[in-house]
């Protein structure tokens, strides 16, 4: 099976789960993101990608290993998840960015 529909969380200061969601599509392939003011947001924006039908759902590193999982327990792992991370090369320019 072709991936065809492909769900991404990520996080952001004063975004609505509800309001906040953009959808990229071709005749191929679509990308449905979702914006979430705080990792909290994401099980159930989770749910909702999941009940849309997409077969992904990747999450940006504001997420974390912990919410993660919890993602991974809402929705019972219908799909996989991936979360993106960064090496320890990034580590004091992502401080610099969160902690200002």
């Amino acid at each position: 099976m072709a991936l065809t529909r492909f769900g991404f969380l990520v996080t952001g200061n004063g975004f609505d789960p509800l309001r906040d969601v953009q959808t990229m599509k071709t005749a191929h392939f679509e990308m449905i993101t979702i914006g979430c003011a705080s990792a909290a947001d994401g099980p159930a924006a989770a749910q909702r990608l999941v009940a849309q039908g997409v077969q992904l759902i990747e999450l940006c590193g504001g997420f974390g290993p912990v919410w993660a999982a919890r993602i991974i327990e809402a929705i019972g792992d219908a799909v996989p998840i991936g979360a993106v991370g960064y090496g320890p090369e990034s580590i004091d320019r992502l401080h610099d960015l969160f902690n200002s």
